[in-house]
């Protein structure tokens, strides 16, 4: 079964929606694509939330200066 929703843009979004669906084939397909990337990037927030729950759970808080290793190490453009 198929819903119409009903949203409302201001102008920078609906340029936004406009640039996606000429490269998506549609607005629809941009944002359904949106809504699944969305709810993908969600579903990865909670895991990591329920991993670092678990291991300090078990190993204790992580320690501040390993973190900002690993931060410097991997989400850092070097």
């Amino acid at each position: 079964m198929s819903e119409t929703a009903t949203v409302r843009f201001n102008e920078a979004e609906l340029a936004l929606l406009n640039e996606l669906a000429a490269e998506l084939g549609g607005r629809s397909t941009a944002i359904k694509q949106g809504l699944r990337l969305l709810a993908q990037e969600r579903r990865r927030q909670l895991a990591l939330r329920s991993f670092m729950a678990e291991w300090a759970e078990h190993s204790g808080p992580p320690d501040p200066d390993g973190v900002a290793a690993m931060r410097e190490r991997y989400f850092t453009d070097s």
